[in-house]
């Protein structure tokens, strides 16, 4: 999850719906939701989103609310663009890879590949996939093109220090295909995708698209189909419907295709970010959680009553946030469609849950975005 200091280094719609797209029969949570949503929506120029709830370890519903485009209302088939929520996407195949001792988390990358901008840096043959996978490989930014001279570089000993970076995914996505011999998009099909019902997720643009695709509002309030990564990527642009994505989180949540030992690292915090996370004089310190920091594909977060597995994703006119906390078999997942859908976010998970530490850091995360857009 990118936290609040993490994300700065770490519907207007007159036809919006009043009864959203549904899976499910009523609850409490869903007919907050229903009532509040179209307001949410309008207040922030958002122009849809999607909910996911899973109580007691099985996907409870989803609800789509608002218009997928102008005059056409969002629904269950609606794809969006999840942003950085490909990560989770990736980590858990590679973990089912790992899982099946297909691959080992802590065999070097270099056994497979240097990537060409560390070949005389020979700290890149320490790399793994643990260190990939926990953002902790020594890059400094999130893409190499924000770098001097757009050259990757690595600016701390592997598995010293962890920073968020898309560049860690790429690594491993790479590792992983060649050491399979195997497309990434073929090997999430076969780890993930296909056991876990999740027919309608894609990580290069397909026709099945057509008509279907969430358009997304930037600050500037333009209105646009979203980016895609037309070779594909490990870290971004992935489009999946709401189901397909919730029935992966309670998937991972029950730590499908991994071992005992591989849930337990899973949520590991491998370098503590408490401090960064919770600045003194920005959250109450009474707010903030006990420790936080990078998992295995997900950023785990103890508030002290829970401890959860989060994740967050951010691109030009997409916000989104998966989380589950495996012991109390509860999830939630939500895609916004608009540049200010933080604060829907922030908003949605204060009516489904019940954890103030946990909500305190992600309405920060909203008003840090709108003070620095």
């Amino acid at each position: 999850m990118k936290l609040l200091a993490q994300a700065a280094a770490f519907l207007a719609l007159s036809g919006c719906t009043t009864v959203p797209a549904t899976t499910a029969l009523s609850s409490p949570q869903r007919e907050a939701l229903d009532a509040a949503a179209p307001g949410l929506l309008a207040a922030n120029d958002v122009p849809s989103m999607a909910v996911g709830y899973i109580e007691n370890g099985e996907v409870a519903w989803t609800a789509v609310y608002g218009e997928r485009a102008p005059g056409e209302a969002a629904g269950e088939d609606t794809l969006y663009n999840i942003a950085s929520l490909t990560k989770p996407l990736v980590a858990e195949t590679i973990l089912r890879l790992a899982g099946s001792g297909t691959l080992d988390l802590d065999t070097p990358l270099a056994t497979q590949f240097v990537d060409r901008d560390l070949t005389d840096d020979p700290r890149a043959e320490e790399i793994t996939l643990r260190h990939a996978l926990s953002h902790r490989t020594g890059v400094p930014d999130n893409w190499r093109d924000r770098m001097e001279g757009g050259k990757l570089r690595l600016d701390w000993e592997p598995g010293t220090r962890a920073h968020y970076s898309g560049e860690n995914y790429a690594m491993a996505a790479r590792y992983a295909m060649m050491a399979t011999q195997t497309r990434l998009d073929d090997l999430a099909r076969q780890q993930l995708f296909d056991p876990t019902g999740m027919s309608d997720t894609y990580f290069l643009p397909d026709e099945a698209w057509e008509g279907r695709v969430a358009m997304v509002r930037g600050k500037d309030g333009t209105l646009r189909l979203p980016d895609n990564s037309p070779q594909g990527s490990a870290a971004d642009d992935v489009h999946t419907t709401i189901g397909d994505y919730t029935r992966f989180v309670a998937a991972a949540m029950h730590g499908d295709g991994l071992t005992p030992v591989l849930i337990e690292q899973r949520a590991t915090i491998y370098d503590d970010q408490t401090a960064q996370a919770c600045p003194e004089g920005l959250i109450p310190q009474d707010k903030c959680p006990q420790a936080t920091g990078y998992g295995l594909g997900w950023n785990v977060y103890d508030s002290g009553e829970n401890r959860f597995l989060v994740h967050n994703g951010k691109d030009w006119g997409e916000r989104t946030i998966a989380l589950f906390e495996p012991d109390k078999g509860f999830g939630v997942v939500i895609f916004t469609s608009g540049a200010n859908g933080r604060q829907v976010i922030a908003d949605v998970l204060r009516l489904l849950v019940e954890d103030d530490p946990l909500n305190t850091l992600v309405q920060a995360e909203a008003d840090f975005e709108k003070g620095n857009p």
